[in-house]
Formats: C-alpha cells, structure tokens, sequence
C-alpha cells in the first residue's frame, strides 16, 4: 500500500486537475486564499482514511488539523475549528482499513462541512461547495491509491 509521501503527492495532482477544471469550465473563479484551504482540506481528506495507525500520515493530518484550526481561530471562525475538531476525531472509532476504506465514508465524513454551517449559520451550499469537494477529491486519491474504489 502507498505511503504518506504517495498520498499527499497524489491529493495535490488531483486537487489541481478538480480546481483547474472546474475554473476552466467557470465553475470556480480562483481566490490565492481559498486556494490554500482548499488544498489543505484536499491533503486531509487524503490522509484522513489511514489515521487511524501510528504512522508519519497521522502526525502530518493533525498537524494540519492543527494549522487550519489555529488559522479558523485567527480569523475568529471559532465555530469552524470546533467541527474541524470534531471531524479529527472520527477516525479514532475504527479498526484500521475499516469504515475509513469505504466509498461512503469519503461521502459522508465531510457531510458536517455542508449541513452544520447551513443550519447553523445560514450560509448558502455553493459557498460552502468547494471545501467539501476538496475534502472529497483528497479521499478519493486515497482510496484510488489503496485500490479501493
């Protein structure tokens, strides 16, 4: 199975081929600053599914978590670190190459990106879109990868 180094590589090819084709179709309109989230979410979604062992895709993943919840915290998004924290914590209920392995869990982990700051804040789906497609596309990478999908 493919390392860390493999996943992250892989979660960056397939986040820019997504974000180039979506912009060179006019489904996106590039912003530097998102751009940077998005590729963060788009390399924790490729590690998120092997979290769950002790290995160097783990510390990376956390220490992301970490970056992107202080950054949230900067800029007084306080509500957004907290489900960025509760998300972190998913993997830590399954055996490894469980549920995190599965093509709905790729669906279905980022879900909270979507629904919670709809309900809670109001904000509309398609400003909220891009962060749960980077997520998606790095999960995807992972599970291509693995060969699970």
């Amino acid at each position: 199975m493919p390392g860390y180094k493999v996943h992250v590589s892989g979660s960056i090819v397939a986040g820019a081929l997504v974000l180039l084709g979506l912009a060179n179709i006019g489904l996106y309109v590039i912003d530097p600053q998102q751009v940077v989230v998005l590729f963060v979410l788009c390399v924790l979604g490729a590690l998120f599914p092997d979290i769950d062992t002790d290995s160097k895709g783990k510390r990376i993943y956390y220490s992301g978590m970490l970056l992107l919840s202080l950054t949230l915290i900067y800029f007084d998004q306080f509500q957004w670190a907290a489900y960025l924290g509760i998300l972190a914590m998913l993997p830590g209920i399954s055996a490894h190459r469980g549920w995190t392995h599965t093509w709905w869990a790729m669906l279905m982990v980022p879900i909270p990106m979507l629904i919670l700051p709809y309900y809670v804040y109001g904000q509309p789906f398609p400003t909220l879109l891009p962060y749960y497609v980077a997520f998606v596309t790095g999960y995807f990478s992972h599970l291509l990868l693995d060969r699970e999908l």
